[in-house]
């Protein structure tokens, strides 16, 4: 893990959020598990890292626009998280059309001139993918640690994989896998069905010797959160996504302890 600069040295720990590919709920584990973060009492930041498709002001129902105070950037503060994203700076029916050079300023800007102040985690909601811009992101920013979103069908499993090796190329620790769309919870029989395939990531993670730090339920309330702006950790707390997103939180959290601790040990060898 590289060292943090002065702009980040008041946050402890920053999480990318990543996926292979697009479609498989990034954005929404992000944002859910921000919030999950948060409800332990940690003060958490939520970078939406996308550019050319930031998600995260629509999922948060955010219209402010982050202030400017001095040289910094201040971010908008709801839900006990501090946000930053493209969507608060562009309209929305505005494209963003950057060539990569570009991008690659305004994620070092959204890092390092954003007045981020203390944070327990800064989670990072990186775009779809293993382009210019993961890269970018991951060798400029100190990164504690990533976790990869895949849902069980093979082609998003095999896209997660590029994911996980791309991390391991820049020397940034893969935390687990989260699979999304795990499976569907009948509200008449109460059974579990596996809409698309049964423990895809399972399987995945255990031959990657990675853990699977949580199985997330397909949940109509889900999408209909994401769409009005009143994610399902809150407007839902106890249903059975809600506390999934719980479990992750506390997997990430155990995970990153772990890891300052061996790394602490390590340099008293």
């Amino acid at each position: 893990m590289m060292q943090k600069t002065d702009a980040l040295k008041e946050v402890r720990h920053i999480l990318a959020v990543a996926s292979g590919k697009g479609g498989v709920g990034k954005s929404t584990v992000a944002a859910n598990l921000a919030l999950a973060l948060a409800k332990t009492g940690a003060q958490v930041g939520l970078l939406d890292c996308d550019i050319y498709g930031p998600s995260i002001p629509m999922m948060l129902a955010i219209t402010e626009r982050p202030t400017v105070i001095g040289e910094k950037v201040v971010p908008v503060e709801k839900w006990g998280l501090k946000i930053l994203s493209m969507g608060m700076l562009a309209t929305e029916d505005t494209p963003v059309i950057w060539r990569g050079p570009m991008v690659a300023g305004i994620l070092q800007q959204f890092l390092f001139q954003v007045a981020w102040g203390r944070l327990d985690y800064l989670v990072m909601d990186l775009p779809p993918g293993t382009g210019d811009a993961q890269l970018t992101l991951s060798q400029i920013a100190p990164l504690s640690g990533a976790v990869i979103v895949t849902t069980p069908q093979d082609v998003a499993l095999l896209d997660a994989r590029r994911g996980l090796k791309m991390f391991q190329q820049v020397n940034v620790p893969v935390l687990g896998l989260v699979e999304n769309m795990s499976y569907f919870v009948c509200d008449q029989c109460q059974k579990k069905h596996a809409i698309f395939k049964s423990k895809g990531a399972f399987r995945v993670a255990k031959e990657l010797n990675l853990p699977l730090l949580a199985e997330i339920p397909i949940d109509p309330d889900v999408a209909e959160g994401g769409d009005s702006g009143n994610p399902i950790f809150i407007s839902h707390p106890e249903s059975e996504a809600a506390l999934a997103y719980e479990k992750l939180a506390r997997a990430v959290t155990t995970s990153l302890e772990k890891n300052v601790s061996e790394e602490s040990l390590h340099l008293k060898w």
